[in-house]
């Protein structure tokens, strides 16, 4: 990984200036897609731009186009577009006296990045040690973290005072992936990054990326496809996380806030517990090896039953061409737990534990549409398709790009794709994810830095539901043939790889101002020293002007927007890392990194 990125770092280099510049994607530009770049810069007269190539010859030449001023930056920009520019090679852009960095115009341009994303993923393992041939270097190597993870429920009082029996059994749920910072695995966040992983093969089965060898991981070699063993290195943690059938558990029932809670006893089977965590936070820095906090069930809840039922669906259906054995585990687990949902409709996640985030969600409606549409599509059953009908979900328009708390539009992604599925019913779905990337479109041309995104509130992840934007684009694009759906991917791509006001590549590794301090417990350089910074491929969160605790107290009141961001470990709710950021970038990378449809 750290030899993939390396050569992009130090072309970046070249020509570099002082002056700000320029604001573009820092690690370049397939020829065959948009090219943009936008300057902040006063005024309504347009500016002459032109194109350098390595020798310092002009190859292209046009003018700017004022926007004026944007909100979401506080900046009053100019837009500049250099498509025209196809041949690969090394360039620099030129405009009012300021030349950016040295880019990179090449077909293979996000292969690297794509590979070094996935491979966040490996880096994130807990149960196993992570070895310096896969990880990139010895600087990340590290002991495993909770090798022999058999775990039983919280029992005793928390933090609202209600008394929680505990369970009488223990579950082996060693493996997974570490969620975040923290050493948590919650199925919640677990179920969206699992699904994109896991999508992003299935809507590539004619040619799915990460052959077999092609990525840094323990099974390259195995006779299957990588992306396809780094999901099973999920799934089977979520499958762990399933109560045994018959056990009866006292569960809240019902919105109740964060407690005290009344507990209910529930026929629990086939429910899936909604995280594994620590009792206490860890301090920062703390190897996963080196954690020494009691580690803990927390109570099943029907958000995580239907992640795992969706999931598990999904598994079922890439699978059953692979591993039969493993897709039949799947198809039992997701039956399970989709009948413990119907049967326990409203069992909330309980907030009133320290040690470990809470990921609360009091609506759920879109979770069933989600998991309804992954087991139609891997039954066929008549029965599903009519449950499905009946929701108001399926014929309503989507709202937004999918997140961990709002997965209708996974549900409808999968409709749009997955083999087996009725045409008419395909052709609905796909026109709701048409109808959605208009709206993300339409949302560019009120953008200064002209991405899908035209709010000037930026929250917590922000970097995230900005590459899931994309996704919805990417498919767009798939299914209408249109450039332009094509070129909003790239819009949002841009974005994160350093086309916003803070110049900055939010992905560590990449690009001439790569992320560098990420709130993560092993990845803790800035802390301690003798901790390693970020490996490539890493994607903080990004800009949030809703939360600013302890280290980005000193922003609030003094940013707007997408300014609203600090590269410093302490600074969690801007500078974090997590899987369900991650995988959007896997998702979008891969699917860029080949040439238009």
């Amino acid at each position: 990984m750290k030899r993939l990125a390396l050569p992009l770092l130090a072309l970046a280099t070249i020509g570099a200036t002082d002056a700000p510049g320029p604001h573009l994607n820092q690690v370049g530009f397939r020829p065959d897609t948009a090219k943009r770049a936008i300057i902040a810069a006063g005024g309504s007269k347009p500016l002459a731009w032109d194109v350098l190539d390595e020798v310092g010859s002009v190859v292209a030449r046009g003018q700017s186009v004022p926007f004026g001023p944007d909100a979401a930056s506080g900046d009053t920009v100019q837009k500049i577009d250099f498509a025209a520019v196809r041949t690969p090679g090394t360039y620099r852009l030129r405009i009012d006296g300021q030349v950016s960095h040295a880019f990179a115009i090449a077909p293979d341009i996000y292969r690297p990045l794509a590979r070094a994303a996935l491979n966040f993923f490996y880096q994130q393992r807990a149960g196993t040690p992570i070895e310096a041939r896969f990880a990139g270097g010895a600087e990340w190597a590290r002991a495993a973290g909770h090798p022999k993870e058999v775990v039983s429920c919280f029992k005793g009082t928390d933090q609202s005072g209600t008394q929680w029996p505990g369970c009488p059994y223990t579950l082996d749920v060693t493996g997974g992936w570490y969620d975040a910072g923290d050493q948590g695995k919650y199925v919640v966040n677990g179920g969206i990054s699992l699904w994109m992983l896991q999508n992003l093969f299935e809507a590539n089965a004619v040619a799915p990326p990460f052959a077999d060898g092609s990525a840094a991981l323990p099974e390259a070699g195995n006779g299957i496809n990588d992306l396809l063993d780094e999901t099973r290195w999920e799934m089977r943690f979520l499958l762990s996380m399933q109560v045994p059938q018959g056990q009866t558990l006292s569960l809240p029932v019902g919105p109740q806030g964060r407690g005290p809670y009344r507990l209910t006893p529930v026929d629990a089977g086939g429910m899936a517990h909604h995280k594994v965590a620590d009792r206490h936070w860890t301090s920062l820095p703390t190897a996963p090896a080196d954690d020494r906090e009691e580690r803990l069930l927390y109570p099943p809840s029907t958000a995580a039953t239907l992640n795992l039922a969706a999931t598990a669906a999904q598994c079922a259906r890439i699978w059953r061409n692979v591993d039969k054995d493993f897709a039949k585990r799947c198809l039992t687990a997701a039956g399970k737990a989709y009948e413990a949902a119907l049967r326990n409709p409203d069992i909330y996640a309980a907030q009133a534990f320290t040690g470990s985030g809470g990921y609360g969600d009091d609506n759920l409606s879109d979770e069933l549409y989600w998991a309804t549409a992954e087991l139609y599509a891997a039954t066929g059953m008549p029965e599903l398709a009519e449950a499905l009908h009946r929701m108001p979900l399926h014929a309503a328009p989507l709202s937004g790009e999918p997140s961990w708390a709002s997965t209708a539009a996974l549900g409808t992604i999968t409709l749009a794709t997955a083999s087996g599925v009725a045409p008419a019913e395909r052709a609905a779905a796909r026109a709701k994810l048409v109808a959605l990337a208009d709206r993300f479109l339409a949302e560019e041309a009120r953008s200064g830095y002209h991405i899908p995104y035209a709010s000037t509130a930026y929250s917590w992840g922000s970097n995230s539901g900005i590459l899931g934007r994309g996704m919805i684009l990417a498919l767009a694009a798939r299914f209408t043939g249109e450039a332009r759906y094509r070129d909003g991917a790239v819009d949002a791509m841009d974005y994160v790889l350093g086309r916003n006001p803070l110049d900055q590549s939010y992905v560590s590794g990449f690009g001439w101002k790569p992320m560098m301090h990420p709130h993560h417990r092993f990845w803790a350089h800035q802390v301690d020293a003798r901790m390693p910074g970020p490996p490539p491929g890493v994607l903080s969160g990004g800009a949030n002007s809703t939360s600013f605790p302890e280290a980005s107290a000193s922003l609030q009141g003094r940013c707007v927007g997408m300014r609203c961001w600090i590269d410093d470990a302490r600074a969690y709710a801007h500078n974090e890392v997590a899987i369900n950021w991650n995988a959007p970038l896997v998702w979008l990378t891969s699917d860029l990194a080949v040439p238009v449809r």
